[in-house]
């Protein structure tokens, strides 16, 4: 207990200590605070005057930093400015296109009107001096000697090289100030009429450029024409239509990437301005085909109508180029002026065709009073019907336009009806199976009335059957061309059919005829066995053989069927059984031995001698 006690009091005393010594702090505490609030009251108008100084400070210090700021600018703006003068160097286009970029960039914080129009004037400099470089990079890519290559069309790429630099320098002039995306830019209307005359000068340039690599191919074509085939120098010339028409395609699509101004109207009329020597070298080389088949329309019939084959099934895609020229120029089209003037051509030639067929009734033909051979006309009928099929599209085409059965020229009605049918009733095959039979009509006419000229008759039917027989086997039987036989009617082979039949009678008839007269009997005469009878039949047997040695000697003059083993040996059997059995009915009936003497020779002997005249 004691010892609590003890405690507790020591713990009293500990307290009052503690007590006395927190009013101290207190108090020195409190006098403390005082001396604060009035240094704080010594302080603040030191503190204010302090605040003021380092503000003005700081704005000395700014105005510093722009007074450098602009002094630097302008040694920036003088720089630049004599970059923009002396133009895009080698290698360094990029560096002179971001120039010539801030500089207009510039233009819009410009504090007066002056400052941007000098800038302003800087920035059209730079344009000009970037489409000088667009226009000899262009021109670079269109210069020199066009590449050849024998027959063959090289089309004309643009080096890949100078493409290279060009997109680049396109891509930033068309994002130079113009009136329609920059309205208040000072220099826009300047810098469009610099783009705009850089543009032209891309077009002449690429448009004479192809031009010149076509014209070597065109004129060729020409020039090949005479001596080519009718249809291969047709197809050569719509080979050349349709390089023109790749070379404009492809013209087109590097216009689209290449051109500075890319707006629809200004490529529409730089196309327009690109296509014009292409197009005037077109009707020039059309032109001059044109003439020279105009020349001699008969010789070069084909030639017109594989060429108005090729410049019909060009028509779609000429179409679409010529679209993209605008619509200024809708009315104009070039292909279809020239297509109507081969086609006014290719009308002509099926009536004249027929009109030369007529004419060649009235002469001899190749053959003449002294000849059997094939007649020029025949020939070259063969050789125009082999050659129709190639060009079926352009034939019918034509006599659509022609109209059914107008190539006659009025003369003559369509087999199996009474009235002409308008060209809209009938399907363009059936018009040239119309065609056809009225040329086969007509040659089968004429080749009949020239051999009607010949003085001697048995000649006259060699020459009709050697002409129908080759007619008729090239047309119907053995056609040159598989696609023929599509066009022959029933009409038409049944035509073919009889006049060959006819031609082979009319020979038989004037060859052999007068021998078959000879050993003919005359029941007339005097009786048999009489003095009389003998005379007679003595006087047939030699008539008998001299006939056969005229028909010899006939036959060793003018040949039969020349050129057609098969048919010949046909015609010899057929002589062999109308002439033979004959004979040896009539020396049957002649046993005496007194007409021995007159039997020249036997009925074999005298089948040789017949079939010699057909080896």
């Amino acid at each position: 207990m004691e010892d609590d006690s003890a405690e507790i009091e020591l713990l009293e005393q500990n307290l009052n200590k503690t007590h006395q010594i927190s009013k101290r702090m207190i108090s020195i505490l409190t006098g403390l605070d005082a001396r604060l609030v009035k240094l704080e009251k010594s302080i603040l108008p030191l503190y204010t005057a302090t605040q003021k100084l380092n503000q003005r400070s700081l704005n000395i210090d700014r105005a510093l930093s722009k007074i450098d700021e602009v002094a630097s600018s302008q040694e920036g703006i003088a720089a630049e400015e004599g970059l923009i003068l002396r133009g895009p160097q080698s290698g360094q286009v990029e560096v002179y296109m971001d120039t010539l970029g801030r500089l207009n960039a510039a233009i819009a914080f410009k504090a007066s009107d002056a400052d941007s129009w000098d800038t302003a004037r800087l920035v059209e400099t730079g344009a000009k001096k970037l489409t000088q470089l667009y226009t000899k990079l262009v021109a670079e890519g269109s210069s020199g000697s066009p590449p050849i290559a024998g027959l063959d069309f090289v089309p004309v790429m643009f080096p890949p090289s100078l493409l290279a630099l060009l997109k680049p320098l396109v891509a930033f002039l068309r994002t130079l100030p113009v009136p329609s995306t920059h309205p208040s830019h000072p220099a826009a209307q300047a810098i469009l009429a610099t783009l705009k005359e850089a543009q032209r000068g891309y077009a002449d340039m690429r448009g004479t450029w192809n031009c010149r690599a076509l014209e070597t191919y065109g004129k060729r074509v020409v020039d090949r024409a005479e001596t080519l085939d009718g249809v291969v120098a047709g197809k050569e010339f719509g080979t050349w239509v349709t390089n023109l028409l790749r070379t404009a395609e492809t013209e087109y699509s590097l216009l689209v990437d290449l051109a500075p101004l890319s707006s629809p109207s200004l490529l529409a009329s730089t196309y327009d301005t690109l296509l014009t020597p292409l197009l005037q070298l077109f009707t020039d080389t059309n032109s001059s085909l044109t003439s020279l088949i105009k020349r001699s329309l008969h010789k070069y019939t084909f030639h017109a109508l594989s060429a108005y084959s090729a410049l019909a099934s060009s028509q779609v895609q000429w179409e679409v180029l010529l679209g993209r020229r605008g619509e200024g120029r809708k009315d104009t089209n070039e292909l279809r002026d020239g297509t109507n003037a081969i086609k006014g051509v290719c009308l002509r030639s099926f009536p004249e065709f027929l009109a030369d067929l007529k004419l060649a009734a009235t002469g001899p033909g190749k053959g003449g009073e002294m000849g059997v051979g094939l007649a020029d006309f025949v020939v070259s009928t063969v050789q125009y019907l082999d050659k129709l099929p190639d060009v079926e599209r352009a034939v019918g085409s034509v006599l659509h336009a022609l109209g059914d059965g107008n190539w006659k020229m009025g003369d003559g009605k369509r087999v199996g009806k009474g009235q002409r049918t308008t060209a809209g009733e009938v399907s363009e095959t059936v018009l040239i199976q119309h065609y056809i039979y009225d040329v086969i009509s007509t040659t089968i006419t004429s080749v009949t009335a020239v051999s009607r000229t010949q003085r001697r008759g048995a000649f006259g039917s060699v020459f009709l059957l050697n002409n129908i027989s080759y007619f008729h086997t090239r047309v119907l039987l053995k056609p040159a061309h598989p696609g023929l036989s599509e066009f022959l009617s029933k009409p038409t082979t049944d035509i073919l059919a009889s006049a060959f039949r006819t031609a082979k009678a009319g020979y038989f008839d004037a060859n052999y005829s007068p021998l078959m007269q000879a050993l003919s009997e005359d029941r007339e005469k005097e009786k048999v066995g009489s003095s009389a009878w003998k005379a007679a039949t003595k006087e047939k047997f030699t008539k008998f053989y001299d006939l056969l040695e005229e028909v010899g000697e006939r036959h060793r003059m003018a040949k039969v069927l020349e050129e057609d083993e098969e048919a010949r040996k046909a015609v010899g059997e057929e002589a062999v059984k109308l002439v033979v059995p004959s004979l040896q009915r009539f020396t049957q009936k002649q046993r005496e031995k007194e007409f021995s003497k007159n039997i020249k020779l036997s009925a074999e002997e005298v089948e040789r001698q017949i079939r010699s005249f057909y080896k």
